[in-house]
C-alpha cells in the first residue's frame, strides 16, 4: 500500500463519517454534498414498507428535508430524541482509477440503546480531490422491536 492508496482511504472513510454526522443532524446540505451528482442511495434487502430509492442530489434532498417538516396533524417522522449511527469495521477495495467500494457494518442508537443496524454497501468515484458515494445501498440486518424509526424510512409525508 504506497501513500496515495493511504490518502485515499482516509479520504473515502472522511466521506462516510461526513454522510453519518449530516444524516444524524439533519443538515441537508450538508448530507446531499457526499453523494456525486448522480449519486442513488437505496435500500436493500428490506421488506417493502421499508424500500426506497432515490437518485441524484435532489431527489436524495427532498427523501431527508421531509424529515424536518410535516403536515400539523401528522406523527412526527420518529420518537427518538437524539440519533448516532456508529461504524465500524470497513473493508475498502479499489475497483479502478478513481475508483472503489465499500462494506461497513453499521449501528444506529436512540434514546432506547441499540435501535438498529445493517450494512453499507458504497461504490465511490474520486471526483477532484474528494472521494464522494456514487451508490450507497443500505442493508437493515436488525431492528429492535422497540425501534423508534419503524416509520421513518420511507415516510412519503
Amino acid at each position: 500500500m504506497d501513500l496515495e492508496e493511504v490518502l485515499a482511504r482516509e479520504a473515502i472513510r472522511h466521506t462516510m463519517a461526513r454522510y453519518t454526522h449530516a444524516g444524524d443532524r439533519l443538515r441537508v446540505d450538508d448530507f446531499v454534498a457526499v453523494f456525486t451528482e448522480d449519486g442513488i442511495l437505496q435500500s436493500e434487502g428490506v421488506p417493502d414498507t421499508d424500500s426506497f430509492h432515490y437518485r441524484g442530489r435532489s431527489e436524495i434532498a427532498s427523501w431527508l428535508t421531509r424529515w424536518t417538516e410535516r403536515a400539523d396533524d401528522a406523527a412526527p417522522t420518529h420518537g427518538a430524541s437524539f440519533v448516532r449511527h456508529h461504524l465500524s469495521t470497513s473493508l475498502i477495495e479499489f475497483t479502478g482509477p478513481g475508483e472503489a467500494r465499500a462494506r461497513t457494518y453499521w449501528t444506529a442508537y436512540t434514546d432506547i440503546g441499540p435501535d438498529h443496524c445493517g450494512l453499507y454497501l458504497d461504490q465511490f468515484r474520486q471526483t477532484d480531490d474528494k472521494w464522494l458515494i456514487a451508490h450507497r445501498r443500505v442493508r437493515l440486518d436488525w431492528r429492535s422491536p422497540e425501534s423508534l424509526f419503524t416509520t421513518a424510512i420511507n415516510r412519503s409525508s
